[in-house]
């Protein structure tokens, strides 16, 4: 967590969350209205939060409305990290001695934090996980509006 800059996530977050328009403008996004020529000021805008420990900072917990994890077995995982290239390859043993347990101690703790997630299944494919998040948050927007 040290190695992350998560003062700036969270300014960056909160930045967004004020007034995501002028937030995307801001950084060179084009925002237009749609074609029915309402106000991108009072269209729903979504912003997506990616990565490792996002749920393990306490200071970002309370912004998320959908949360969604990709779980891998084990033996996928290993698999799938040793097929990587790295400049610096990883020295012997730092899969079973650090990595692993590591990601385990963490998602402990993000099972603890109290949030209500959805785990996703990370063998499926790249399609279906993206289906299955976008119809969670089509769901979700419906039962809003």
């Amino acid at each position: 967590m040290t190695a992350l800059d998560m003062d700036a996530m969270v300014n960056t977050v909160k930045g967004w969350m004020e007034n995501p328009v002028k937030f995307a403008r801001s950084h060179g996004v084009t925002v237009s209205p749609e074609s029915d020529g309402s106000d991108p000021e009072r269209e729903i805008h979504i912003l997506i939060i990616e990565g490792f420990l996002l749920y393990n900072y306490k200071p970002l917990l309370d912004v998320y409305s959908k949360c969604y994890y990709v779980t891998i077995p084990y033996g996928e995982c290993k698999r799938r990290r040793s097929m990587r290239t790295y400049t610096v390859p990883d020295p012997p043993g730092l899969f079973d001695g650090h990595v692993w347990p590591m990601y385990l101690k963490h998602r402990l703790e993000m099972e603890n934090s109290g949030l209500d997630i959805q785990y996703l299944d990370g063998m499926r494919t790249k399609d279906e996980l993206y289906d299955q998040v976008y119809e969670g948050i089509q769901n979700s927007l419906l039962n809003v509006l």
